[in-house]
């Protein structure tokens, strides 16, 4: 009876572990299936939300280039048929996908660039072409940046089209539409620049889709080569004025049913060693959780560089519209009084003075991550502290009179003519003053003075700026975190004025990298004062000479002289020209390098006096030239050569200088430079 009893216990027993053991391995498995889908999908969010950051990466990169042609339509200004093709040809980019800029007056398309191979273009009526018609009059209705398609083109190939809105308004303020700015993709092109090829490298299947506006209907705009199947994971992709539906799943699916097969077949082999099973998945599940830890952590570090560039792209347009504000102002005013030589004067001048402004913040811009890597250096170059205080005067002028300051500039120095990177400090006093005025309530009172201090070492010249207001000031407690970038006491709801919160930290940069220091000094309600010590070298006799060289006394003596200009861009070619020979020189231009050999070769030594090339040329370019124009076997050999091209950086001056050039301009040219530079090499 005990041996019956042992022999039942002995089935039931192993039978109810391997049940109970069965039970625990399904159950196991099915957390291993859960895991393992939730971390391929994890994967696939991933891999999705990388596509769509370059997806929206390169869109809002063209709404910025087009953005530039709508603001300058929307001043009131004519764009004409040269100007146009001008900007056009530097919104190209070196990846082709920008086909074609057209501009549609009215809806419908009235100028196009390049003209070659879009003739069909001209005349379509994007309001009511049947393809075209609903998206464009979204964004005429919406007043958004709306992008269409894809589908053929009336010129040919795929593309899609970015419409951006153009509106006007009357002297009465009233608003009317005037038209779009419109990209024309290459959507092949697009489609690789945005690299979906990846998604199939990595394993998965892909759709991209839309909504119909109008119908709701599923529209696809791109796919894998292989079959779509169900099951996917959805993620939304917001585009200008809609939204994109990306469609993504493993190639072989989140878990197959093969998988299943053979977890029940290990399920039920491996009986007593459930415990063995149990350790194994509690390992695995913890090294998933690690996994999905570290996924999550680098898409939050993508979308905190994502935002960060947004920023510092926001800022940016803050510090620009600053000039630009005085020159629209400045030019308003030079239409109001056009036959009032004096003020016409003036005003030329301050635009003059603005423009120059908005150059060096262009150039700072492009130096930003130079300097954050280190590669950027220090100009030296002389100036005249005096002529900057004057030169911010006119600058600020605009903002001070609408908001009703006043604003005094105080100048005590006794050497004015220094050495630095005019530059770097312009950049400094206008974040500065920029800020008093922008935080100064209507009626206050902004005074800016430059002090000379006692030197430290012989032949330099310590300089203290201060900045002072009477507007809304910062409280104490958030005083030590005035430099923290993208950091502001209150937001623009409170304090009613829009600001990044990096100037003050680019200040800061900016004064630590030239050896001065900053010191910020405020109450809520009374005010701010900012100041800024900076040491310099004086310059000589020599580089005030420099300073002071009269441009028109440079032309007086080059008078005469024969110019061999190599320049391609005919609008370039002609403002030079006109230039040279409105001075008494004569110029006779060619249009790329083999051009200019050919022009120097036709006559003898001495025939030019001087050569100005521009570096990026067809056939060859401006390096080029100049290499074989030194290897000459004669005296045409030493001709002058000076660069005149819009690579502006150091490097650039450096390789024109290596080449065999006697000196280098930065495009746009500065007119008295230009004569000083020809009169320098010109002996």
């Amino acid at each position: 009876m005990a041996l019956k009893k042992f022999a039942r216990r002995d089935v039931i027993l192993p039978a109810v572990v391997f049940l109970l053991t069965f039970v625990v391995a399904l159950f196991s498995l099915r957390l291993l299936s859960l895991n393992q889908e939730k971390d391929e999908r994890l994967r696939a969010v991933y891999a999705a939300e990388s596509t769509i950051s370059r997806v929206s990466s390169q869109l809002n990169r063209y709404l910025a280039e087009s953005d530039f042609i709508k603001k300058y339509i929307e001043s009131g200004r004519v764009l004409r048929e040269e100007e146009f093709a001008v900007i056009s040809s530097n919104m190209q980019d070196g990846s082709s996908v920008i086909k074609t800029h057209e501009l549609a007056k009215d809806g419908v398309v009235s100028q196009v660039y390049p003209v070659a191979g879009n003739e069909a273009a001209i005349g379509l009526d994007m309001l009511h072409n049947p393809a075209r018609k609903k998206e464009a009059n979204l964004a005429k209705n919406s007043g958004m940046y709306t992008i269409a398609g894809p589908f053929e083109l009336v010129q040919g190939g795929t593309g899609a089209l970015l419409f951006d809105p153009i509106y006007t308004y009357s002297e009465k303020g009233e608003r009317s539409f005037w038209g779009f700015s419109i990209l024309v993709l290459q959507w092949d092109d697009f489609i690789e620049e945005v690299e979906l090829d990846k998604m199939e490298d990595a394993g998965y299947r892909y759709q991209i889709w839309k909504k119909d506006p109008y119908t709701g209907e599923k529209i696809v705009i791109a796919e894998s080569e292989e079959d779509f199947p169900g099951n996917a994971l959805e993620v939304a992709c917001s585009v200008p004025n809609d939204t994109w539906y990306f469609e993504i799943i493993p190639k072989a699916g989140w878990f197959s049913d093969q998988q299943l097969s053979l977890g029940i077949a290990i399920a039920t082999i491996i009986g007593m060693m459930a415990a063995y099973a149990c350790w194994e998945l509690m390992n695995r599940h913890q090294k998933d959780l690690q996994h999905e830890a570290a996924l999550e952590k680098s898409a939050q570090e993508a979308r905190a560089a994502n935002e960060a560039k947004t920023r510092f792209l926001f800022n940016m347009s803050h510090d620009i519209r600053t000039p630009m504000n005085a020159i629209i102002g400045f030019s308003e005013l030079l239409e109001k009084h056009i036959d009032e030589k004096d003020k016409v004067l003036d005003y030329t001048e301050k635009i003059r003075s603005s423009s120059a402004f908005l150059l060096s913040l262009i150039n700072y811009v492009l130096e930003m991550a130079r300097i954050e890597s280190g590669k950027a250096v220090l100009k030296e170059e002389p100036g005249d502290l005096c002529a900057l205080m004057q030169t911010l005067s006119d600058v600020f002028e605009p903002s001070v009179q609408q908001k009703k300051l006043t604003c005094t500039y105080h100048t005590d120095v006794e050497h004015p003519y220094i050495v630095s990177d005019r530059t770097k400090v312009r950049e400094i006093l206008l974040n500065v003053i920029s800020n008093a005025i922008k935080y100064t309530p209507e009626g206050g009172h902004i005074a800016v003075s430059v002090k000379e201090l006692p030197a430290e070492k012989p032949k330099t010249g310590r300089y203290t700026f201060t900045v002072q207001d009477d507007g809304i000031g910062m409280s104490e407690e958030y005083l030590p975190h005035i430099f923290e970038e993208f950091t502001r006491e209150h937001t623009s709801t409170e304090s009613k004025v829009i600001g990044t919160g990096l100037g003050l930290p680019i200040v800061k940069a900016l004064v630590e990298w030239m050896h001065g220091s900053i010191d910020v000094q405020s109450k809520l309600g009374a005010g701010t004062t900012v100041t800024i010590t900076l040491g310099f070298p004086l310059a000589d006799e020599a580089q005030k000479s420099v300073e002071e060289q009269d441009a028109e006394s440079d032309a007086a003596q080059l008078k005469g002289c024969r110019i061999l200009l190599a320049e391609d861009n005919d609008l370039n070619a002609e403002i030079i020209v006109t230039i040279l020979e409105e001075s008494g020189l004569t110029v006779e231009r060619t249009a790329d390098g083999e051009l200019c050999i050919e022009a120097l070769r036709a006559h003898p030594a001495g025939y030019y006096d001087a050569i100005l090339m521009d570096i990026q040329m067809p056939n060859m370019d401006g390096y080029q030239a100049a290499k074989l124009i030194r290897n000459l076997s004669d005296g045409r050999r030493a001709i002058p050569i000076i660069a005149m091209t819009a690579n502006a950086f150091d490097e650039d001056r450096q390789k024109a200088l290596s080449v065999g050039m006697d000196a280098h301009l930065a495009k746009p040219v500065d007119v008295k430079r230009l004569f000083g530079t020809l009169r320098k090499v010109i002996r």
